[in-house]
């Protein structure tokens, strides 16, 4: 975070402390994520992302299969993953280095006298985090659609809502344990790391890894076992195959429940985080 996005998030910090007339708590946690969504926004991971996610789908939206232009489906799955690689570059990115750059910064003293709970920081920077990865995924998923819209001239769009929702709830997790790392680990880059493998590692073998339990014997199967049924699913939000096969959309019962888990889990990991941070010192 540079100085000017130091001073400038302060100064809009304060304000939106001082406003009426919203209860305390609220106001400081929303003031805290605006704060978050203009950092990053100012930066250019975001755009750098963008423009070559665009510039690689119209690269691969230009090559004929055959003579046949309506060949879509290698151009949906290969933007999709595009989409999600960009979205989880972003997230663990921005989150990680929001913790750290306030004690580097040494903002997270007046920002704690203000006064602002340790509570307040996890929320306000989680929300913030949240916010700015779903404004993202929209321009995302935007551009996304538009493309295959110029290629099958039809547009599900229901399809296209629960598959980008599903990844933005999705998020939510990576978000939060990416924040619970920063207060763990030492640095952002080791955070990030460790999050970037553990949340690939999740999607490749997650669903696999009570199979792989079988073949084993005690006690690496009952630790194998505790390790499938405590980690996140992840792969359970990757929707890609509803709309690079244009399969029917998730029955919405099934969709709230996802929703729904994320979200519980989201709160555990931001309830590790809140006590972790409400016991560890700040030099």
């Amino acid at each position: 975070m540079s100085q000017s996005d130091t001073i400038g998030g302060a100064t809009f910090l304060a304000g939106a402390v001082n406003a009426p007339p919203r209860p305390s708590a609220l106001r400081n946690v929303l003031a805290m994520a605006g704060v978050v969504v203009k950092e990053m926004y100012r930066r250019k991971d975001f755009y750098v992302l963008l423009i070559i996610t665009i510039v690689i789908t119209c690269l691969m939206g230009s090559v004929r299969f055959f003579h046949d232009d309506r060949i879509v489906r290698y151009l949906k799955e290969n933007c999709l993953l595009l989409i999600w690689g960009a979205s989880l570059a972003i997230a663990i990115s921005t989150v990680a280095r929001q913790l750290p750059a306030e004690k580097e910064n040494r903002t997270i003293f007046p920002l704690l006298a203000k006064p602002v709970s340790r509570r307040q920081v996890v929320m306000g920077k989680f929300l913030g985090c949240w916010i700015a990865c779903g404004i993202a995924l929209v321009c995302f998923y935007a551009f996304f659609g538009i493309i295959c819209l110029t290629r099958e001239r039809h547009w599900p769009l229901v399809t296209y809502f629960q598959a980008a929702t599903l990844h933005w709830f999705a998020l939510a997790v990576v978000i939060a344990m990416a924040l619970l790392g920063s207060l763990v680990f030492a640095a952002p880059s080791s955070n990030g790391t460790i999050c970037i493998v553990v949340v690939i590692g999740i999607l490749l073998v997650g669903r696999h890894l009570n199979q792989v339990a079988l073949r084993l014997s005690e006690p690496l199967r009952s630790i194998t076992y505790g390790i499938y049924y405590a980690m996140p699913h992840l792969e359970i939000f990757n929707a890609r195959d509803l709309v690079i096969h244009d399969w029917p959309p998730i029955g919405w019962k099934y969709f709230a429940i996802a929703n729904a888990y994320a979200l519980a889990y989201a709160g555990l990991l931001l309830g590790a985080a809140c006590l972790i941070f409400r016991r560890k010192p700040l030099n």
